[in-house]
């Protein structure tokens, strides 16, 4: 007689790995707890992961920590009976969308400075607004090779090959500033060299070990500020 294919047992290894990794990174988040100065909110605009890979390694005496909310929510105490240090549930209420988590020793006249300064430019997405009005000029595009006409048909440009070269017939307006763009307009914005999209992180809040202090940051702040202390660390993987 056939068994049923339903009554066959199949071992879930990956559940057991996943339980696995999110207790290390529990683990991993309680032992920065214990072992920096201060712990910073932060959000992301345009999220972008080689650019925040980049910020990760200019930041490698300090840790940072992106994504999987839930799970620090966890490590850290979702209401007072719970928390792992004084006040660090106010933290945990704050971790709502793209935000992460910043560990170090620097001051926060220190972190502020170095993530006001700090943007990137990059193109936008579909879905992005558009941040000026781009149109342009009919004439010969030189910069594609012949065999792109077609795609930059497809993409609506109005395009035909003359002599070789692919050759707008005509203006065209690519989009208007304060569009919603769509896939094929942020296509032709990134083939035409058009960034319109900010990589941005902003430090929200700060959490103070020492004290336990949870406050909001603010703009009034020196212009300078002292060095980094603490020596460098892996950063995390999250």
């Amino acid at each position: 007689m056939l068994k049923s294919k339903r009554d066959k047992k199949v071992s879930l290894k990956t559940a057991k790995k996943g339980l696995e990794l999110k207790q290390n990174l529990i683990e991993e988040l309680r032992k920065c707890v214990d072992t920096y100065k201060y712990l910073f909110i932060f959000s992301v605009a345009n999220m972008r992961n080689s650019k925040l890979k980049d910020i990760r390694n200019a930041w490698k005496h300090s840790q940072m920590f992106f994504g999987k909310n839930k799970v620090m929510m966890v490590a850290l105490g979702r209401s007072p009976s719970d928390e792992y240090k004084d006040n660090l549930h106010q933290v945990s209420k704050k971790l709502r969308g793209e935000v992460g988590l910043l560990f170090t020793n620097c001051t926060k006249e220190e972190v502020n400075e170095w993530f006001t300064e700090y943007t990137e430019m990059d193109f936008a997405r579909a879905g992005n607004k558009a941040t000026l009005t781009v149109s342009l000029d009919p004439g010969p595009l030189k910069q594609f090779p012949h065999p792109m006409e077609p795609q930059l048909r497809q993409l609506g440009l109005p395009t035909a090959p003359k002599k070789g070269v692919a050759t707008l017939l005509s203006d065209y307006e690519v989009c208007k500033e304060g569009d919603v763009l769509t896939p094929e307009q942020a296509r032709v914005l990134k083939l035409f060299g058009s960034e319109m999209a900010e990589f941005k992180v902003t430090t929200k809040y700060m959490w103070d070990a020492h004290s336990g202090r949870f406050q909001q940051m603010d703009d009034d702040l020196p212009e300078s500020a002292p060095e980094c202390e603490g020596e460098s660390e892996e950063e995390d993987d999250s």
